[in-house]
């Protein structure tokens, strides 16, 4: 793992450093101060290059003077440099880094005018941007090439007031460390990761000072969680539902909540799926790892906030004892649900679970997050999620802070015309809608009979947990999306009011 550090911003004289470019190739002070000692050769470069100092652009130039490497960084127009931005920056340089097999690097970072950062605070986020994508995933690899490993292991950010860019990283690197735990836990494989297994490493972060309570099955029947059961009955494997919460704001004041799904492996059910691609239904848990990790960077943080969360665990399997279509099941809120579809399972498991969190905890809202539907992939593709909501402040608040990060969310309709789609002739409703239209809707119009008039918003996050491909801040894999967005929306709406 990469170590970050920051220092005062001086030049080293040789190894390998970091100057940034202006568009249209405009010198940085650090970038004029280096061509000077290298005899112009900086100027030269670009001028025998297409490099122009565009936004995340890069040249390398190897054996500059006594330098091993100097690497010209894009920078753009500086009024643009925003905290997002120079995120994207800090991944992209740790990546060309450690493609280029550097053990150490230096980046100077100056003050641009028009930037809405200060230095210390482009530092601290470029630092932010280069944990993240520093991630790896390889819990399960005993033979690996040397050049396929991360070869750097120190990168220093040289800037002024470096002690400000220190205290600005120590939130975004708590952040991070929940993003990481959200990655480890949706690329864990299921025959490790199960509802026990996960509730045992919730249960691990009793040592950030959040209490976490663990429910059984036994307990569940006891509370009449029938349709999470349900679901959960054909499995080996019990379910188990989890309380996490977080008590750092004022004392009784109702907490934040968040719920998540937590299908540890979705098969289908006796409505099995497809085999191609089934693989990937080990990540069918990602609404409950972007609230495990988010709670975890909430604790780290030390949030002025009171926070909830709680996650259903189950594993849906086919089997003699598996759940049929056709069957009725009885939910916690006294509902009846006639299940026609088994693989339509994670929002049986959030009607538990949403019922319970407010009948317990009363909180201000609650927000879920589930790979719910295909039908979002097909709706937003994988680059937006699904927002649902019956509130519309709730529901601005979540887009703005989506909108910050980089994690953006499209708001779907909803509506009486796709409540009556999930009415059911033997039951109080049905789990699917009469066809495939409006899959992702009438999913959320069913997890909405479950939250009475409480402000409440649900995210289908099924098109951007996981990635083919790399990004600037996040390498293919598990992507953590939702915990970064998350904490913003706590960070700017909650915190200190």
């Amino acid at each position: 793992m990469t170590k970050f550090e920051f220092s005062e911003p001086k030049l080293p004289k040789n190894g390998t450093v970091v100057v940034g470019i202006l568009d249209d190739r405009k010198l940085t002070p650090s970038a004029e101060t280096l061509d000077k000692a290298l005899d112009g050769t900086i100027t030269r470069a670009m001028a025998a290059s297409k490099f122009r100092g565009k936004k995340e652009q890069t040249l390398s130039m190897l054996a500059a003077g006594d330098y091993d490497r100097v690497v010209l960084l894009g920078l753009g127009d500086p009024k643009k440099l925003d905290d997002q931005q120079s995120q994207k920056l800090g991944g992209i340089v740790l990546a060309g880094l450690n493609g280029a097999g550097a053990k150490d690097a230096t980046v100077m970072i100056d003050g641009t005018d028009g930037s809405k950062l200060s230095a210390a605070d482009i530092a601290a986020n470029m630092a932010a941007g280069a944990g993240l994508r520093s991630y790896r995933f390889d819990a399960y690899r005993t033979k690996e090439k040397a050049d396929k490993k991360p070869s750097l292991k120190v990168l220093t950010f040289g800037v002024k007031d470096a002690g400000d860019a220190t205290k600005a990283f120590k939130p975004l690197s708590a952040v991070t460390e929940g993003v990481f735990l959200t990655r480890d836990l949706v690329s864990e494989p299921p025959n490790v990761i199960f509802p026990a297994t996960l509730a045992e490493r919730i249960h691990e972060l009793e040592k950030y000072d959040l209490d976490i309570e663990i429910l059984d099955e036994p307990a569940m029947e006891k509370l009449g969680m029938g349709a999470l059961l349900g679901v959960g009955q054909g499995s080996a494997q019990d379910p188990r539902l989890v309380i996490m919460r977080w008590n750092g704001g004022k004392d009784g004041d109702a907490p934040l909540a968040f719920c998540g799904k937590g299908v540890t492996f979705d098969s289908g059910g006796l409505s099995i799926k497809p085999a191609g691609g089934m693989e990937d239904m080990k990540w069918d848990m990602g609404g409950s790892a972007v609230v495990t990790g988010l709670m975890k960077a909430l604790a780290l943080r030390k949030a002025k906030v009171n926070a909830v969360g709680v996650v259903g665990l189950v594993e849906n399997m086919p089997s003699g004892t598996a759940q049929r279509p056709g069957d009725i099941v009885k939910s916690m809120s006294g509902q009846t649900i006639e299940v026609l579809n088994t693989d339509a399972e994670g929002r049986l498991v959030l009607a538990d679970v949403l019922w319970y969190t407010q009948e317990r905890y009363k909180p201000k809202f609650m927000i879920d997050l589930a790979t719910l539907t295909g039908a979002i992939i097909v709706a937003l593709g994988e680059e937006y999620a699904g927002l649902f909501s019956n509130n519309d402040d709730l529901a601005k608040k979540l887009e703005a802070a989506g909108k910050a990060v980089n994690e953006p969310l499209w708001r779907m309709p909803m509506g009486d015309v796709y409540d009556k789609m999930i009415d059911s002739d033997a039951a109080d409703m049905k789990n699917i809608g009469g066809g495939r239209a409006g899959g992702s809707i009438t999913a959320a119009q069913f997890l909405q009979r479950f939250v009475n008039k409480l402000p409440w918003a649900h995210l289908d996050i099924a098109g951007v947990t996981w990635s083919k491909k790399d990004a600037a801040i996040a390498p293919k894999g598990g992507t953590g999306y939702g915990v970064r967005l998350l904490d913003r929306f706590v960070a700017d709406n909650y915190e200190g009011n």
